[in-house]
Protein backbone atom coordinates (compact mmCIF):
# COMPACT_ATOMS: atom_id res chain seq x y z
CA UNK A 1 0.00 0.00 0.00
CA UNK A 2 1.06 3.59 -0.57
CA UNK A 3 1.38 5.20 2.85
CA UNK A 4 -0.69 8.28 2.01
CA UNK A 5 -4.01 7.59 3.74
CA UNK A 6 -5.15 10.03 6.43
CA UNK A 7 -6.82 7.07 8.11
CA UNK A 8 -5.63 6.11 11.61
CA UNK A 9 -4.34 2.86 12.99
CA UNK A 10 -6.69 -0.13 12.77
CA UNK A 11 -7.52 0.02 16.49
CA UNK A 12 -9.29 3.37 16.04
CA UNK A 13 -11.03 2.54 12.79
CA UNK A 14 -14.73 2.20 12.28
CA UNK A 15 -15.34 -0.03 9.26
CA UNK A 16 -18.10 2.21 7.90
CA UNK A 17 -15.61 5.06 7.34
CA UNK A 18 -13.33 2.75 5.32
CA UNK A 19 -16.35 1.38 3.43
CA UNK A 20 -17.60 4.88 2.61
CA UNK A 21 -14.10 5.77 1.39
CA UNK A 22 -14.01 2.58 -0.70
CA UNK A 23 -17.41 3.29 -2.27
CA UNK A 24 -16.34 6.84 -3.09
CA UNK A 25 -12.99 5.82 -4.61
CA UNK A 26 -14.66 3.08 -6.69
CA UNK A 27 -17.11 5.67 -8.03
CA UNK A 28 -14.27 8.16 -8.62
CA UNK A 29 -12.38 5.68 -10.80
CA UNK A 30 -15.65 4.94 -12.64
CA UNK A 31 -16.63 8.56 -13.34
CA UNK A 32 -13.05 9.56 -14.24
CA UNK A 33 -13.27 7.32 -17.32
CA UNK A 34 -16.73 8.38 -18.48
CA UNK A 35 -15.18 10.93 -20.89
CA UNK A 36 -13.84 8.02 -22.97
CA UNK A 37 -17.35 6.65 -23.65
CA UNK A 38 -20.22 7.79 -25.85
CA UNK A 39 -23.98 8.16 -25.23
CA UNK A 40 -23.59 8.30 -21.44
CA UNK A 41 -26.81 9.10 -19.51
CA UNK A 42 -26.74 12.74 -18.43
CA UNK A 43 -27.35 11.94 -14.76
CA UNK A 44 -24.02 10.09 -14.60
CA UNK A 45 -21.88 12.91 -15.98
CA UNK A 46 -20.47 16.19 -14.74
CA UNK A 47 -22.80 19.14 -15.23
CA UNK A 48 -21.37 21.94 -17.39
CA UNK A 49 -20.07 25.05 -15.60
CA UNK A 50 -22.89 27.29 -16.81
CA UNK A 51 -25.61 24.82 -15.79
CA UNK A 52 -27.53 24.71 -12.51
CA UNK A 53 -27.55 21.09 -11.39
CA UNK A 54 -25.37 18.07 -10.81
CA UNK A 55 -24.92 14.49 -11.91
CA UNK A 56 -23.48 11.51 -10.03
CA UNK A 57 -19.94 12.52 -11.07
CA UNK A 58 -20.38 15.86 -9.29
CA UNK A 59 -21.04 14.17 -5.92
CA UNK A 60 -17.95 11.94 -5.86
CA UNK A 61 -15.16 14.52 -5.38
CA UNK A 62 -16.88 16.43 -2.53
CA UNK A 63 -17.71 13.11 -0.85
CA UNK A 64 -14.03 12.20 -0.93
CA UNK A 65 -13.04 15.56 0.60
CA UNK A 66 -15.69 15.01 3.28
CA UNK A 67 -14.27 11.55 4.06
CA UNK A 68 -10.74 12.99 4.26
CA UNK A 69 -12.13 15.25 6.99
CA UNK A 70 -13.77 12.29 8.74
CA UNK A 71 -10.39 10.54 9.02
CA UNK A 72 -8.37 13.60 10.11
CA UNK A 73 -9.33 13.76 13.83
CA UNK A 74 -8.80 10.01 14.24
CA UNK A 75 -5.36 10.22 12.61
CA UNK A 76 -4.30 13.24 14.71
CA UNK A 77 -5.55 11.63 17.95
CA UNK A 78 -3.68 8.46 17.00
CA UNK A 79 -0.43 10.41 16.57
CA UNK A 80 -0.95 12.25 19.85
CA UNK A 81 -1.48 8.91 21.63
CA UNK A 82 1.97 7.89 20.35
CA UNK A 83 3.52 11.00 21.89
CA UNK A 84 3.73 13.32 18.84
CA UNK A 85 3.49 17.02 19.66
CA UNK A 86 1.90 19.63 17.39
CA UNK A 87 5.25 20.35 15.72
CA UNK A 88 5.66 16.75 14.53
CA UNK A 89 2.00 16.51 13.50
CA UNK A 90 2.29 19.80 11.58
CA UNK A 91 5.33 18.52 9.65
CA UNK A 92 3.51 15.26 8.94
CA UNK A 93 0.49 17.16 7.56
CA UNK A 94 2.78 19.29 5.35
CA UNK A 95 4.59 16.19 4.07
CA UNK A 96 1.34 14.44 3.14
CA UNK A 97 -0.11 17.57 1.59
CA UNK A 98 3.05 18.33 -0.43
CA UNK A 99 3.07 14.76 -1.77
CA UNK A 100 -0.52 15.16 -3.01
CA UNK A 101 0.39 18.50 -4.66
CA UNK A 102 3.38 16.92 -6.44
CA UNK A 103 1.31 13.99 -7.68
CA UNK A 104 -1.51 16.26 -8.79
CA UNK A 105 0.86 18.49 -10.79
CA UNK A 106 2.61 15.61 -12.57
CA UNK A 107 -0.67 13.95 -13.57
CA UNK A 108 -2.09 17.28 -14.78
CA UNK A 109 1.02 18.03 -16.85
CA UNK A 110 0.54 14.57 -18.35
CA UNK A 111 -2.96 15.62 -19.46
CA UNK A 112 -1.57 18.67 -21.30
CA UNK A 113 1.54 16.90 -22.64
CA UNK A 114 2.83 17.61 -26.15
CA UNK A 115 4.28 14.16 -26.86
CA UNK A 116 6.36 15.25 -29.86
CA UNK A 117 7.99 18.20 -28.10
CA UNK A 118 8.53 16.19 -24.88
CA UNK A 119 9.90 13.07 -26.53
CA UNK A 120 7.59 10.61 -24.77
CA UNK A 121 3.84 10.02 -24.98
CA UNK A 122 1.28 10.47 -22.24
CA UNK A 123 1.12 6.76 -21.43
CA UNK A 124 4.85 6.53 -20.70
CA UNK A 125 4.70 9.80 -18.74
CA UNK A 126 1.90 8.46 -16.51
CA UNK A 127 3.60 5.11 -15.89
CA UNK A 128 6.97 6.70 -15.01
CA UNK A 129 5.24 9.27 -12.78
CA UNK A 130 3.12 6.71 -10.93
CA UNK A 131 6.03 4.28 -10.45
CA UNK A 132 7.99 7.18 -8.95
CA UNK A 133 5.09 8.05 -6.62
CA UNK A 134 4.92 4.43 -5.44
CA UNK A 135 8.71 4.25 -4.87
CA UNK A 136 8.65 7.50 -2.90
CA UNK A 137 5.58 6.98 -0.73
CA UNK A 138 5.15 3.21 -0.47
CA UNK A 139 4.56 1.86 3.04
CA UNK A 140 7.61 -0.39 3.06
CA UNK A 141 7.72 -3.44 5.39
CA UNK A 142 10.00 -2.91 8.39
CA UNK A 143 12.16 -5.79 7.12
CA UNK A 144 13.03 -3.91 3.89
CA UNK A 145 16.73 -3.10 3.53
CA UNK A 146 17.16 0.65 4.24
CA UNK A 147 19.58 0.97 1.30
CA UNK A 148 17.02 -0.48 -1.09
CA UNK A 149 14.54 2.18 0.05
CA UNK A 150 17.13 4.97 -0.29
CA UNK A 151 18.15 3.88 -3.78
CA UNK A 152 14.55 3.55 -5.01
CA UNK A 153 13.56 6.92 -3.52
CA UNK A 154 16.62 8.61 -5.05
CA UNK A 155 15.81 7.10 -8.45
CA UNK A 156 12.19 8.23 -8.11
CA UNK A 157 13.21 11.83 -7.34
CA UNK A 158 15.62 11.74 -10.30
CA UNK A 159 12.94 10.46 -12.69
CA UNK A 160 10.45 13.14 -11.56
CA UNK A 161 13.04 15.91 -11.94
CA UNK A 162 13.91 14.62 -15.43
CA UNK A 163 10.24 14.47 -16.42
CA UNK A 164 9.69 18.02 -15.18
CA UNK A 165 12.75 19.19 -17.16
CA UNK A 166 11.72 17.60 -20.49
CA UNK A 167 8.00 18.36 -20.12
CA UNK A 168 6.44 20.45 -22.89
CA UNK A 169 2.77 21.29 -23.39
CA UNK A 170 0.79 23.36 -25.88
CA UNK A 171 1.28 23.66 -29.65
CA UNK A 172 3.09 25.84 -32.16
CA UNK A 173 4.38 29.08 -30.68
CA UNK A 174 2.55 28.53 -27.40
CA UNK A 175 4.78 25.68 -26.17
CA UNK A 176 5.07 25.76 -22.37
CA UNK A 177 7.30 24.03 -19.84
CA UNK A 178 6.20 22.11 -16.71
CA UNK A 179 3.77 24.30 -14.79
CA UNK A 180 0.52 24.72 -12.85
CA UNK A 181 -2.23 24.37 -15.45
CA UNK A 182 -4.44 23.50 -12.47
CA UNK A 183 -3.72 21.45 -9.36
CA UNK A 184 -5.52 18.28 -10.41
CA UNK A 185 -7.86 16.23 -8.23
CA UNK A 186 -5.03 15.07 -5.94
CA UNK A 187 -3.63 18.58 -5.65
CA UNK A 188 -6.99 20.07 -4.70
CA UNK A 189 -7.40 17.32 -2.09
CA UNK A 190 -3.89 18.16 -0.85
CA UNK A 191 -4.64 21.87 -0.33
CA UNK A 192 -7.96 21.22 1.42
CA UNK A 193 -6.44 18.46 3.56
CA UNK A 194 -3.51 20.62 4.71
CA UNK A 195 -5.65 23.60 5.73
CA UNK A 196 -8.39 21.45 7.29
CA UNK A 197 -5.99 19.20 9.21
CA UNK A 198 -3.97 22.15 10.57
CA UNK A 199 -7.20 23.76 11.81
CA UNK A 200 -8.29 20.51 13.53
CA UNK A 201 -4.83 20.14 15.08
CA UNK A 202 -4.72 23.73 16.41
CA UNK A 203 -8.33 23.45 17.66
CA UNK A 204 -7.42 20.28 19.57
CA UNK A 205 -10.43 18.80 17.78
CA UNK A 206 -12.91 20.85 19.83
CA UNK A 207 -16.10 20.56 17.80
CA UNK A 208 -17.30 24.11 18.54
CA UNK A 209 -14.04 25.58 17.19
CA UNK A 210 -14.10 23.32 14.13
CA UNK A 211 -17.75 24.32 13.51
CA UNK A 212 -16.81 28.01 13.64
CA UNK A 213 -14.02 27.35 11.13
CA UNK A 214 -16.50 25.46 8.90
CA UNK A 215 -18.88 28.44 8.98
CA UNK A 216 -15.99 30.80 8.23
CA UNK A 217 -14.86 28.90 5.12
CA UNK A 218 -18.45 28.47 3.92
CA UNK A 219 -18.83 32.22 4.47
CA UNK A 220 -15.69 32.88 2.39
CA UNK A 221 -17.23 30.81 -0.42
CA UNK A 222 -20.53 32.73 -0.19
CA UNK A 223 -18.71 36.09 -0.08
CA UNK A 224 -16.65 35.13 -3.12
CA UNK A 225 -19.74 34.23 -5.15
CA UNK A 226 -21.43 37.42 -3.97
CA UNK A 227 -18.57 39.40 -5.52
CA UNK A 228 -17.23 40.67 -2.18
CA UNK A 229 -13.75 39.17 -2.62
CA UNK A 230 -12.85 40.39 -6.12
CA UNK A 231 -9.17 40.89 -5.36
CA UNK A 232 -6.34 39.17 -7.26
CA UNK A 233 -4.29 38.40 -4.15
CA UNK A 234 -7.29 37.03 -2.23
CA UNK A 235 -8.31 35.05 -5.32
CA UNK A 236 -4.83 33.52 -5.60
CA UNK A 237 -4.97 32.44 -1.95
CA UNK A 238 -8.51 31.00 -1.82
CA UNK A 239 -8.61 29.70 -5.42
CA UNK A 240 -6.80 26.39 -4.70
CA UNK A 241 -9.10 25.93 -1.68
CA UNK A 242 -12.19 25.97 -3.89
CA UNK A 243 -12.75 29.59 -2.72
CA UNK A 244 -13.05 28.10 0.77
CA UNK A 245 -15.62 25.48 -0.18
CA UNK A 246 -13.25 22.52 -0.33
CA UNK A 247 -11.99 23.24 3.19
CA UNK A 248 -15.61 23.50 4.40
CA UNK A 249 -16.19 19.99 3.04
CA UNK A 250 -13.17 18.62 4.94
CA UNK A 251 -14.20 20.33 8.19
CA UNK A 252 -17.77 19.07 7.74
CA UNK A 253 -16.38 15.55 7.72
CA UNK A 254 -14.47 16.20 10.94
CA UNK A 255 -17.61 17.51 12.68
CA UNK A 256 -19.51 14.40 11.55
CA UNK A 257 -16.85 12.08 12.98
CA UNK A 258 -16.82 13.94 16.30
CA UNK A 259 -20.61 13.73 16.62
CA UNK A 260 -20.55 10.08 15.62
CA UNK A 261 -17.89 9.10 18.18
CA UNK A 262 -19.55 11.07 20.98
CA UNK A 263 -22.69 8.95 20.71
CA UNK A 264 -20.82 5.79 19.68
CA UNK A 265 -18.93 5.82 23.01
CA UNK A 266 -22.24 6.25 24.86
CA UNK A 267 -23.70 3.40 22.76
CA UNK A 268 -26.58 5.69 21.78
CA UNK A 269 -26.72 4.52 18.17
CA UNK A 270 -30.32 5.49 17.47
CA UNK A 271 -29.74 9.00 18.83
CA UNK A 272 -26.56 9.29 16.74
CA UNK A 273 -28.41 8.27 13.57
CA UNK A 274 -31.28 10.67 14.32
CA UNK A 275 -29.00 13.67 14.93
CA UNK A 276 -26.84 12.99 11.86
CA UNK A 277 -29.92 12.56 9.65
CA UNK A 278 -31.31 15.84 10.99
CA UNK A 279 -28.00 17.52 10.14
CA UNK A 280 -28.10 15.96 6.66
CA UNK A 281 -31.65 17.28 6.15
CA UNK A 282 -30.63 20.77 7.37
CA UNK A 283 -27.64 20.84 5.00
CA UNK A 284 -29.82 19.79 2.06
CA UNK A 285 -32.48 22.38 2.95
CA UNK A 286 -29.91 25.18 3.28
CA UNK A 287 -28.37 24.12 -0.03
CA UNK A 288 -31.70 24.42 -1.83
CA UNK A 289 -32.46 27.74 -0.08
CA UNK A 290 -29.22 29.19 -1.49
CA UNK A 291 -29.70 27.60 -4.93
CA UNK A 292 -31.56 30.58 -6.51
CA UNK A 293 -28.54 32.83 -5.88
CA UNK A 294 -25.68 30.95 -7.57
CA UNK A 295 -27.14 27.59 -8.59
CA UNK A 296 -25.66 24.15 -7.99
CA UNK A 297 -22.28 23.71 -9.68
CA UNK A 298 -19.22 21.58 -8.94
CA UNK A 299 -17.03 23.47 -11.42
CA UNK A 300 -17.93 26.87 -9.90
CA UNK A 301 -17.85 25.42 -6.34
CA UNK A 302 -21.14 27.06 -5.36
CA UNK A 303 -22.32 27.09 -1.73
CA UNK A 304 -25.41 25.04 -2.68
CA UNK A 305 -23.21 22.31 -4.17
CA UNK A 306 -21.10 22.16 -0.99
CA UNK A 307 -24.11 21.95 1.32
CA UNK A 308 -26.13 19.47 -0.77
CA UNK A 309 -23.14 17.14 -1.28
CA UNK A 310 -22.32 17.34 2.44
CA UNK A 311 -25.90 16.35 3.28
CA UNK A 312 -25.82 13.44 0.83
CA UNK A 313 -22.51 12.18 2.27
CA UNK A 314 -23.71 12.38 5.89
CA UNK A 315 -26.89 10.46 5.03
CA UNK A 316 -24.89 7.83 3.10
CA UNK A 317 -22.52 7.43 6.06
CA UNK A 318 -25.47 6.81 8.40
CA UNK A 319 -26.81 4.13 6.04
CA UNK A 320 -23.41 2.44 5.62
CA UNK A 321 -22.78 2.54 9.38
CA UNK A 322 -26.17 0.97 10.06
CA UNK A 323 -25.51 -1.85 7.57
CA UNK A 324 -21.83 -2.49 8.29
CA UNK A 325 -21.31 -1.73 11.99
CA UNK A 326 -24.74 -1.98 13.60
CA UNK A 327 -26.05 -4.93 11.58
CA UNK A 328 -22.61 -6.56 11.31
CA UNK A 329 -22.69 -6.80 7.51
CA UNK A 330 -19.29 -5.19 6.78
CA UNK A 331 -18.34 -8.36 4.85
CA UNK A 332 -20.84 -7.34 2.16
CA UNK A 333 -18.34 -4.68 1.09
CA UNK A 334 -15.20 -6.87 1.10
CA UNK A 335 -15.02 -6.85 -2.71
CA UNK A 336 -14.21 -3.11 -2.67
CA UNK A 337 -12.20 -3.12 0.59
CA UNK A 338 -8.83 -2.29 -1.07
CA UNK A 339 -10.29 0.99 -2.36
CA UNK A 340 -10.86 2.00 1.27
CA UNK A 341 -7.55 0.88 2.78
CA UNK A 342 -5.15 1.38 -0.18
CA UNK A 343 -7.07 4.31 -1.63
CA UNK A 344 -4.29 6.21 -3.38
CA UNK A 345 -2.89 3.09 -5.05
CA UNK A 346 -6.36 2.31 -6.41
CA UNK A 347 -6.62 5.87 -7.74
CA UNK A 348 -3.29 5.51 -9.59
CA UNK A 349 -3.97 2.09 -11.16
CA UNK A 350 -6.00 3.47 -14.15
CA UNK A 351 -2.97 5.60 -15.11
CA UNK A 352 -1.15 2.38 -15.95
Amino acid sequence: PINMSTAPATSLRISSIDILRALTMTLMIFVNDLWSLKDIPGWLEHTAAAEDGMGLADVVFPAFLFIVGMSVPLAINNRRSKGDDNGKIFLHILERGAALLVMGLFLVNGEYLNATATGINRGIWNVLSCLSFIALWNAWPKTTNPWVKRILKTLAVGVLLLLAFICRSGDGESIQRFGVHWWGILGLIGWAYMVGAIIVMLAWNKNAVVAIAWALFLGICIASHAGLLNNEIIGAVIGPLGVGGHVALVLGGTITTNIFFHFHKLEQHAKMMGILLLIAAALLALGFILRPYWGISKIRVTPSWILICSGITVATFVLVNWIADQQGKASWFNFIKPAGTNTLLCYLIPYF
